[in-house]
């Protein structure tokens, strides 16, 4: 359909909102106080929601079929939760209390009372101005459940976001690496990852890569939308990671929070905030400090992180909120081991000349503006500039020989320790990569509530601009040990791996998503999204002829080019909510990766690229089912199929250009098949109701997957599996509380994957090469709190608790190349301060 279509179609279903609507309204208030309540949701009792009180506490209620009654559900975490019969053919305009939760019991349980019961829940169909319904969601809500928040411990904090596969880096989360359904976790770059709506990552398009991820301390919730959040959010095929920061304390014009946390291996952070509200100003900022040594040597990290956010609210229409982001952090690499030296050791390291640098500045400007009770809509203004750099071990490939010929190194040793001369010299300079980031975009959405044949539909419309202009850089770097990240360009001239490009991408799309509720029970939503993507790139390369003589010359490639891609992509979700304790969802979209150019053109001396590598395409299909019982049995069980075709991988290729070499590039046509779970069960409620001081509730997130490669270009690839995906993903685990004490304990197993497409096997015997296995591994964790008084927290905990010798990564290129090993037991325990 052409866009001429899509603007008769949004036409013609806005003027369907006119005179649909019939002035019936709620006004929730606090008892006692009678103050209007903002972000009540109500519910019809069939668990179908209506909407959010506004700021004055209103709700339009022209949605409900006229001249009936009606049972309403009044929902907030704070109030005691009500039901009420409603007759509207003599209400039409009404006013309902709220009772606040009282104060007397414990804070601890006060506050899991407050919230969610079971520290995660779905996103509602409609939440601001975006469309949720039919879709696969998760939300982790980060102030219930114990974990490591100091140091972003993944495998906690994900715990109950089904199907994830995680790598363990050690590095006090400075980077989050995650994936699922036999995607790359390597810096979540199969996911839109975005901090408060927008984008943050390196390059949406170019180099979708996460070098940034904001401290759990100082976040609210994350969201996570599977791979149906290729029509509202970007075309990835994992889908949507956003995490969502806190916000300013409503009634106070000043709070303060200071965190201090102590752990292994010299670990500290700390973490200070402080916010509040002031009439119509509101404020929120942190600085979050990281140092640690982690626990392999040459592996020492620095971070410093610094947050604000300010919002003006004009009226009770319109809000306008900036933020501004700002992370540097420098960080030392301790290389990879070969099979071998991880068994001999895994806490060992021959490299002392990796280092790893990262500055990020995040800028964003968002207005909310409410046009009238049915449409609302936002205008998201953001920007990067940011750099990453890294520096290290590189034999090098070609090298002039005692005759002044250029000849190839065929051999480099990859896992041997760092070389010097007979004067303790290093011999040979390091690989150096610089990039810089430089983009902005704009992302404006409206959202629109209207009635058919008196029931209510939901349509969202959407558009986003995005434009980046990066570069990357690749030459010698220095010869000595330190994080020294200037380019030795006259000293090493003949450095085989230097280029210098430039790309300059760009990024335009169209989208929209509407609810066609049939019943009150079953909801039918179609979306669509167009884009137009244009990928550059500009520069050079060092050619790497055969010169013979004493004075060979220098000699650059140009190496240009230009893609540019129009693609409509569509899908479509079904709900069906008989009960308010049962959903029966299905969701299908269309899913889609740009090649990176940065991926081809960077030089890596585990692998090459193949020049004629194309983009990915494919579908996510989810069907589940998935509900709360009483607030004693929380589930959500799916079975999903993902199709890649042109799957990006690596095979060990011989042909021409080829040396007997891996070779990153289009591997050919996968499917993935799988089964996730989430069950969970408060035991407290089931058998202790009666009793408020206490909680004991388990969980258990089971994950069961096969892959197979359908057809590849690669004979050695036909039938095997998908790498990245092991068969049994689980994480399990207990929490018990009485009164201001909290204790968790969880228990991660992982089966055998592979790394690479030609499935090669874990042999414990290998020295030589990077390719393998990543064997089965299981881990225990536990954690516990303390809280003294309402302004005095005590958090600790174990990593590890079994002290288990396990990795989760084989680096072909920085940091390693080889296995990266995973932290031993290791410890840590947090001081929290309020005022």
């Amino acid at each position: 359909m052409k866009l001429k279509g899509y603007s008769f179609l949004l036409l013609f279903l806005l003027s369907l909102t006119v005179n649909a609507f019939q002035n019936v309204s709620v006004k929730v208030v606090e008892a006692g106080t009678k103050k209007p309540i903002e972000g009540v949701q109500v519910y019809t009792k069939s668990g179908r929601l209506i909407g959010e009180t506004n700021a004055s506490g209103s709700l339009d209620l022209s949605s409900l079929p006229k001249d009936s009654s009606a049972s309403l559900i009044f929902f907030e975490y704070n109030y005691k939760t009500l039901e009420l019969d409603i007759n509207l053919k003599e209400k039409r305009n009404f006013t309902v209390e709220l009772v606040p939760l009282t104060n007397v019991l414990s804070e601890v349980v006060l506050n899991y009372k407050k919230k969610q019961v079971f520290g995660i829940r779905t996103l509602k169909p409609v939440e601001g101005t975006h469309i949720y319904a039919g879709k696969k969601s998760e939300v982790v809500l980060l102030d219930q459940d114990l974990t490591n928040k100091a140091t972003n411990n993944a495998r906690q904090i994900y715990a109950k976001v089904a199907g994830l596969n995680i790598y363990d880096n050690g590095d006090g989360g400075l980077q989050l690496n995650i994936g699922g359904r036999g995607l790359d976790p390597n810096r979540t770059a199969n996911f839109n990852t975005r901090q408060n709506d927008y984008d943050i990552s390196a390059d949406v398009l170019g180099y979708p890569e996460s070098y940034y991820t904001p401290p759990t301390e100082g976040l609210e919730q994350i969201q996570v939308i599977r791979g149906a959040a290729s029509l509202q959010y970007g075309t990835q095929f994992g889908g949507l990671v956003n995490f969502v920061m806190k916000k300013p304390n409503p009634d106070k014009s000043l709070e303060i929070i200071t965190r201090n946390t102590l752990g292994s291996f010299n670990l500290f952070t700390n973490f200070t905030s402080i916010g509040g509200t002031s009439g119509k100003l509101s404020y929120y900022g942190y600085y979050n400090y990281k140092q640690g040594d982690s626990f392999r040597p040459n592996s020492e990290f620095d971070s410093k992180n610094v947050y604000a956010h300010v919002g003006y609210e004009f009226d009770k229409n319109t809000k306008i909120e900036a933020e501004v982001t700002h992370l540097s952090y420098l960080a030392q690499q301790a290389g990879g081991l070969s099979d071998v030296q991880f068994l001999e050791d895994p806490r060992q390291s021959n490299r002392t000349r990796n280092w790893f640098a990262v500055d990020w500045n995040l800028f964003n400007l968002k207005l909310n503006h409410k046009f009238s009770d049915n449409v609302n809509g936002t205008l998201s203004i953001f920007g990067l500039d940011a750099s990453r750099k890294a520096i290290g071990f590189r034999r090098a490939e070609s090298f002039v020989n005692g005759d002044g010929n250029i000849v190839l190194n065929e051999n480099p040793d990859v896992f041997g320790p760092d070389e010097t001369d007979q004067f303790g010299n290093f011999d040979f300079e390091r690989d150096l990569l610089v990039g810089t980031f430089k983009n902005f975009g704009a992302e404006a959405r409206v959202i629109t509530n209207y009635n058919i044949k008196e029931q209510p539909s939901v349509l969202l419309l959407g558009a986003k601009f995005y434009k980046a202009n990066n570069t990357s850089q690749q030459g010698p770097g220095s010869k000595g040990t330190d994080a020294d990240f200037t380019f030795q360009t006259q000293d090493f001239p003949f450095y085989p791996n230097q280029n210098n490009f430039k790309y300059p991408n760009l990024n335009l799309a169209f989208f929209g998503e509407n609810i066609f509720n049939i019943t009150d029970h079953f909801s039918v939503t179609p979306g669509f999204r167009f884009e137009y993507i244009r990928t550059e790139s500009i520069g050079e390369f060092l050619n790497r002829p055969s010169i013979q003589g004493s004075n060979p010359s220098i000699i650059f490639t140009p190496d240009n080019d230009i893609r540019e891609r129009n693609l409509l992509l569509l899908g479509i979700g079904l709900s069906y909510k008989p009960k308010s304790y049962f959903e029966s969802y299905f969701n299908f979209s269309q899913n889609y990766r740009s090649v990176t150019f940065s991926d081809i053109r960077t030089v890596n001396p585990s692998f090459a690229v193949d020049p004629n590598i194309q983009d990915e395409t494919g579908y996510t299909i989810d069907l589940g089912v998935r509900g709360t019982f009483k607030k004693q049995i929380s589930y959500d069980v799916n079975v999903f199929s993902l199709l890649y075709d042109n799957r990006l991988g690596q095979a060990f290729r011989n042909d021409p250009p080829f040396r007997a070499q891996w070779v990153r590039g289009n591997i050919g046509k996968a499917t993935i098949v799988g089964l996730e779970s989430l069950i969970q069960w408060n035991i407290k409620e089931s058998f202790f109701k009666g009793n408020d001081n206490l909680k004991l509730d388990v969980f258990s997130n089971l994950a069961l997957t096969t892959s197979e490669y359908t057809s590849s270009i690669r004979t050695s690839v036909n039938g095997n599996k998908v790498e990245f995906i092991p068969e049994v993903n689980l994480k399990t685990g207990v929490s018990f509380g009485h009164k201001n004490f909290l204790t968790s304990l969880q228990y991660t197993y992982f089966s055998e994957q592979f790394t690479d497409a030609t499935n090669s096997e874990y042999n414990p015997q290998n020295s030589e090469r990077v390719d393998g296995a990543i064997p089965s591994y299981d881990i225990l964790d536990f954690s516990a709190s303390y809280r003294f008084s309402k302004n005095i927290k005590l958090e600790a905990g174990v990593n590890n608790l079994l002290d288990n010798s396990y990795f989760t990564r084989r680096a072909t290129g920085y940091p390693g190349p080889g296995i990266i090993p995973s932290a031993p037991r290791n410890w840590y325990t947090t001081l929290q301060f309020k005022f």
